[in-house]
């Protein structure tokens, strides 16, 4: 039952157990405040210090030691420049579209790019690959931009089902077609570190739009993914 708790809602216990194991996830759009970013990235941080310090000081650690006075600057400055940085829209990758003069018609493929992201639920890394193709319609795209965008969208709090729709819908939009396959496998420290702590385990989620939508062409882009490319 949902309590309300000076003028806001508050979930019970049972009902964020429940959300959390179960995946759950109401928006496509990472759920963000309208004032989202009004604070600077500087205030963020001393912010966020001042309140993970509280955190740690709760927890009874000791912030005079010396191997903990500083770490609550560092988780500050972690989360606001580095595995949050996707949150905010100034950090989306500059792309770069150029004529497809090679008259390259066929799909293109990059596989086993890094995912490294954070589950909403639980605040803990999930870790995984992104596989992503495209069949140009006119359009290409520098390579490395692939990868900075996965990087983009998997740097903030997420559902992996949602990261991979974010990801293709992107793609679906810069590069001008429907033509969009995205996969990710990725293992979750939140099954594997809490809960069933389960360390075999991966979760697999996939986008086919436009002509990957055909069987042949899905399944031709899914045969590339099981190719072994040799490390240089």
């Amino acid at each position: 039952m949902t309590k309300i708790l000076n003028g806001k809602s508050q979930q019970s216990e049972v009902e964020i157990e429940f959300i959390g194991d179960n995946h759950l996830s109401a928006n496509m759009d990472t759920p963000l405040k309208p004032d989202a970013f009004s604070l600077t990235d500087e205030v963020k941080v001393a912010l966020i210090e001042q309140k993970f310090r509280e955190i740690m000081d709760i927890l009874g650690l000791d912030l005079n030691d010396d191997s903990l006075s500083g770490t609550p600057h560092r988780v500050a400055k972690m989360y606001v420049k580095e595995i949050f940085s996707g949150l905010n829209p100034k950090n989306t990758p500059k792309i770069s579209l150029f004529e497809n003069k090679y008259q390259y018609n066929q799909m293109l493929v990059e596989k086993n790019i890094t995912v490294f992201s954070h589950c909403e639920h639980h605040f803990v890394p999930i870790l995984g690959k992104a596989h992503v193709g495209y069949i140009s319609s006119g359009k290409v795209i520098g390579l490395s931009k692939l990868n900075r965008i996965v990087d983009y969208f998997a740097k903030r709090p997420q559902v992996q089902e949602r990261l991979t729709c974010q990801i293709a819908n992107y793609l679906s939009e810069v590069l001008e077609t429907e033509d969009i396959a995205v996969v990710i496998d990725a293992k979750h420290l939140c099954v594997a570190t809490r809960g069933i702590k389960d360390t075999t385990s991966s979760t697999v989620t996939s986008i086919f739009k436009g002509r990957f939508q055909q069987n042949e062409v899905k399944k031709e882009f899914l045969q590339y993914l099981e190719f072994k490319t040799e490390a240089f």
